[in-house]
């Protein structure tokens, strides 16, 4: 058994790694962390949880006593944390924030496992991707490792509300956010970052500019991306490419028509599909953002981290109706 803490619990990715971990056939949950809501039953914050689990939440943090810390915080907390706490060098970290993706100044993997497996598999400290970061980087993966893409590649991106995190705010507030759609951090989202830094690995050099423009979906869980790029091979070479580089991964999968959303919601796949239109490649993509998006994927991370199944506590089935 992997014995594991979850420092931040109280959230969207905190409740929902619970739940993954819950149903986990080689995990054991040791605490869950949560200042304000120390002492108080997982199931009266999670109440989807009710009747899972009698686990409450802790203020102690007995890391002596696990193989694995989960940082479920919000971004910038993280690296704090770790300054303040002494964490023993054999428990392996997994930070969900953003705090440790770009490379430099410290020893966190990036955990992209359809980039990085070998690493994951030996790393200490992981840095586990965005949700739109992962949900952009699968669609165009296999393109960019190729080299059949040029140009500046255009990508549209639309998230659930639960991306937002659990705290309310003006633009995730129910009454705003219902039957309503809007563009926010237009050409600079915060994920740009990993993104580049994944485009400038695979394809070095790469001269064209990711230009992306995130947009805020009136439903609460799920993220659907398009995007297209200058690619002068025909359909059939890029499908092939697409399967021939996704096929030992559990999760992504090629389909031969364009996705839907509720194909993935509930569950830690991720879909894609290539369309050509004359020189563009058009590149789909749609992934919950709390499972692949997120603790899907961190605990697939750990998976391979402790040399598990890859897909141990994750067969899970989307809520297609």
């Amino acid at each position: 058994m992997v014995n594991i803490g979850i420092l931040g619990a109280a959230g969207y990715t905190g409740g929902e790694l619970i739940r993954i971990l819950l149903n986990h056939p080689q995990a054991e949950i040791v605490f869950a962390h949560s200042e304000s809501n120390a002492g108080n039953l997982v199931s009266d914050v999670h109440e989807g949880l009710i009747g899972d689990t009698e686990l409450r939440f802790s203020l102690d943090c007995p890391f002596d006593q696990v193989d694995v810390i989960f940082l479920c915080f919000g971004h910038g907390k993280s690296e704090q944390f770790l300054r303040e706490h002494d964490i023993p060098s054999n428990v392996k970290i997994i930070d969900l924030a953003q705090d440790f993706r770009i490379a430099g100044g410290h020893d966190f993997i990036y955990g992209l496992p359809e980039t990085h497996r070998q690493q994951i598999r030996s790393a200490m400290h992981l840095a586990n991707p965005g949700c739109f970061a992962t949900c952009i980087q699968l669609a165009m993966l296999p393109a960019l490792k190729a080299g059949i893409i040029s140009g500046d590649i255009h990508v549209s991106g639309i998230t659930g509300s639960t991306g937002a995190g659990q705290k309310p705010g003006p633009t995730t507030h129910f009454s705003w956010r219902n039957d309503n759609i809007s563009v926010y951090k237009t050409f600079t989202h915060q994920h740009l970052l990993e993104i580049n830094q994944t485009v400038q690995e695979l394809s070095p050099g790469y001269e064209g500019r990711v230009l992306f423009i995130p947009q805020r979906g009136c439903f609460a869980r799920g993220i659907f991306v398009t995007a297209y790029a200058r690619c002068d091979l025909p359909l059939e070479e890029v499908q092939r490419i697409y399967a021939d580089y996704y096929k030992d991964a559990p999760f992504t999968h090629l389909v031969l028509k364009s996705p839907d959303m509720k194909q993935v919601v509930g569950t830690n796949k991720a879909l894609v599909y290539v369309e050509k239109y004359q020189d563009q490649l058009l590149m789909i993509s749609c992934i919950d953002n709390l499972l692949k998006g997120a603790v899907g994927q961190a605990v697939q991370n750990m998976n391979l981290m402790f040399g598990l199944d890859e897909t141990a506590g994750l067969r899970l089935k989307a809520n297609a109706f």
